[in-house]
């Protein structure tokens, strides 16, 4: 394992003391934990929004605090959810008195973990809601509940909601508009390779020269489906024909496209990724109104992307055009 680190045990501190302070102008480190908040928060009348997760997704989650976005993100250790006790003394830094929206993933740790707190805030009088996101649609959905991870589509959510929460929304408002921009959002990812988690020292599975893996996470784990290498053209048609037979697209005549890259894709081939994604929509007669592409979440340094859709309306598109300095966002 090569890595450009000092140890596994000091990797999220450290890492988190670089972000500080690169953007010491935008974010501050609360002292004591791995969470990150606006370095002008408390924002009296407004609503704070919290994420989290493990590390390994940069620039998620840190990269989206600011303003017009996120006010706080906890950072646990690799690929594992955060800390409870940080992400109690986070929602006590921010919390302005209108309340705390927490943006989750659909992880079970997670999903505990932020419950948890909440239940413990409320017994201090602090009052909060949350929202999960679940747009990963290489996992399915299992006798009506809910088993889809929540992967690249969430930075999408951070912005929609970070705006509204700028705007000044109420916590109910909010709830409600994370909870449409989440139904009408998509993703679908693939590997080339695997990654290596630091503690471990070893990738979390191998692929044959000419394998790759479709419907992979944001965890280092493996797909759903282990293929043959295919061409750009060929591999991005058949991805893209899954996310549009969700049946939130079925009517859809507007989207964002977001090309994400998992940690190792060169932008060369993300760009392929691209138009090879928005050549196909156009066929369709789908108009691609708003455009993405980078690395918005990441693991670690496996070779691979995912495809975001977000279906648009006025309103949508309203907040993803709403201005934010958040370091990592970007379109």
């Amino acid at each position: 394992m090569k890595k450009i680190i000092n140890s596994p045990e000091t990797l999220v501190d450290e890492m988190l003391e670089g972000f500080v302070d690169l953007y010491a102008d935008i974010v501050a480190l609360v002292p004591g934990t791995r969470a990150i908040k606006r370095k002008d928060a408390p924002i009296s009348g407004k609503v704070a929004l919290i994420t989290g997760g493990g590390s390994g997704h940069e620039p998620a989650h840190a990269g989206f605090v600011g303003p017009g976005m996120l006010t706080g993100a906890i950072a646990g250790d690799v690929f594992t959810a955060p800390s409870l006790e940080h992400t109690l003394e986070l929602s006590k830094e921010v919390y302005s008195g209108e309340g705390i929206l927490y943006i989750i993933k659909n992880y079970a740790g997670d999903i505990l973990m932020f419950e948890t707190a909440m239940e413990m805030l409320e017994d201090e009088g602090i009052k909060s809601d949350k929202i999960i996101v679940h747009d990963d649609i290489a996992v399915d959905e299992e006798d009506g509940e809910i088993k889809r991870r929540g992967v690249a589509g969430t930075v999408l959510i951070h912005k929609i909601v970070g705006a509204g929460a700028d705007e000044g929304l109420s916590l109910n408002a909010l709830k409600d508009l994370g909870e449409k921009a989440i139904a009408r959002v998509r993703t679908y990812g693939m590997a080339l390779s695997p990654c290596v988690i630091p503690a471990r020292g070893e990738p979390n599975f191998t692929l044959g020269p000419d394998e790759i893996e479709i419907g992979i996470g944001i965890h280092g784990e493996p797909g759903v489906e282990r293929v043959k290498m295919q061409d750009a053209h060929t591999l991005v048609r058949s991805m893209m024909d899954k996310l549009l037979k969700e049946t939130v697209f079925a009517d859809a005549k507007e989207v964002l496209l977001m090309v994400n890259g998992m940690g190792a894709t060169p932008l060369m081939e993300l760009f392929v990724v691209f138009k090879e994604s928005i050549s196909y929509l156009k066929e369709l007669g789908i108009e691609v109104s708003r455009k993405m592409v980078g690395e918005y979440m990441t693991s670690l340094e496996m070779g691979g992307f995912s495809i975001t859709l977000l279906k648009l309306d006025e309103e949508l598109k309203h907040y993803i055009d709403y201005p934010t300095r958040a370091p990592a966002w970007r379109i």
